[in-house]
This record gives structure tokens, C-alpha cells and sequence, in this order.
């Protein structure tokens, strides 16, 4: 995780110290409800939510990066399938179920990465909500409440860009897995037409899906820059 190794950074000058703060991160990650415990660690070198925030925003366009790479990649495996002129089949429908299999992968990690974000998002709009009031200064307290809703709004945009492109990938892999099956299961002519008959309507839906990812990753280097 990028936010690790930003903590690394941060306590570069003894390596003991860096695997204890990675130890004390990743046992606080994966025991539930440890949120709390996560942060404070974070906290005690001078990485607040903000930056945690950044640095799964970037994960999370980086992800989708990967992503629409793959999703394009089986793609075209499957347009290059098209043209069989002879061989094994099964080669073919190995070749195919692999690419399948690497876009559930990539799917899977587009929906983790996003998970992150919201989760850190939530902590961080609601300690910041809180803060807000613990400010005397009218003037400073209006600033910061028009800041805070000046970044859920940008987030807003960000988290909805990464959701549509999120919602594209599902009708693609159902498309794949169908094709791979009926593969499977007829090991002849008929599967190889069938392909030529679906793959320019899968090709539709992906290039959709790249056109969405492409739109959530400007979004999120622009929120990026907004946190920077």
C-alpha cells in the first residue's frame, strides 16, 4: 500500500523501525474494527487521513489502469480466436479461459481498491465534520465547513465516475464467461461461430468501459491534485 510507504519514508533511518511500523499496519488492517488503531499508527508519523486518502485514490486509479489494460488484452484474444484456422481447440479455450480468469482478477481488485477509498473517506469527512466544531473563530469555522463541502463534492464526482466504470465491467465478464463456456462445451465450428457473431458487440461494451475508466482516472487525478 502506497500510505505504507509513505510511513516507511517517514522513518527511513532505521530499518527496524520501518518493519515494526509495517507489522503494526498490517496486523491493525486486518483485524475488524481496528480502524482506530490503523490511523493512530499513521498518525504517530505524521500521515494523517488525507493522505491515506491520496494514496488509495491512487491505488484505486491504478487499478483501473491495470484493469481496462486486461478487459482490452482478453479482448483481443477473443478477436484473434476468431480467426482460427485450424489446430486445438482446446489450446484456444485455455488461452481464452485464462484472459477471463485475469479480468476477474482485475475486477475484483477495482472493487477492493474503491472499497478502501470510501471506507477512508467516511473517517476522514467524519473527523473532519467533528473538528469543525471544536473551532471558536466564526470566520475560520465557516472556511473550513465551506472546504469540507467544496472536497465531498469533489469526491462525489470521483466516487461516482469510479462506480460507473466499476458498473461496466460485470455485462463484460458475463459476456466472456459465456463465450469461454459454450467454448468449452463445443469444441468445434459452432463455438468459433458463435464468437464471430458476439465479438463485435463485446467489443462495444468494452471500449465503453475504457471510455468510463479513462474518465474516472482524470477525475481522480484531479482530486489527487486537489489534496496535494
Amino acid at each position: 500500500m502506497k500510505h505504507a510507504r509513505t510511513a516507511e519514508s517517514a522513518s527511513s533511518s532505521s530499518p527496524s523501525l520501518r518493519a515494526l511500523l509495517c507489522a503494526a499496519l498490517l496486523a491493525a488492517a486486518s483485524v475488524p474494527g481496528c480502524s482506530g488503531m490503523y490511523y493512530r499508527t499513521l498518525e504517530s508519523f505524521g500521515i494523517e487521513k488525507r493522505d491515506v486518502l491520496a494514496d488509495r485514490v491512487e491505488d484505486g486509479r491504478d487499478a483501473q489502469k491495470d484493469a481496462g489494460r486486461q478487459f482490452k488484452t482478453t479482448l483481443d484474444a477473443f478477436k484473434a480466436a476468431t480467426d482460427f484456422q485450424g489446430g486445438k481447440l482446446e489450446e484456444t479455450y485455455g488461452r481464452l479461459d485464462t484472459e477471463y480468469e485475469r479480468c476477474v482478477s482485475s475486477a475484483a481488485e477495482v472493487s477492493d481498491r474503491i472499497e478502501a477509498i470510501e471506507n477512508v473517506a467516511s473517517d476522514l469527512f467524519s473527523e473532519w465534520k467533528g473538528e469543525i466544531g471544536q473551532i471558536s473563530s466564526p470566520e475560520l469555522r465557516a472556511s473550513s465547513q465551506d472546504l469540507l463541502a467544496k472536497t465531498k463534492a469533489r469526491y462525489g464526482d470521483l466516487i461516482g465516475a469510479m462506480k460507473k466504470a466499476e458498473g461496466r465491467m460485470p455485462p463484460v465478464l458475463t459476456a466472456f464467461k459465456d463465450q469461454v463456456l459454450f467454448l468449452k462445451h463445443n469444441l468445434n465450428a459452432q463455438a468459433i461461430a458463435s464468437l464471430q457473431s458476439n465479438v463485435a458487440g463485446i467489443e462495444k461494451d468494452v471500449a465503453r468501459l475504457v471510455s468510463d475508466m479513462e474518465a474516472s482516472i482524470a477525475e481522480a487525478d484531479a482530486f489527487i491534485r486537489t489534496l496535494g
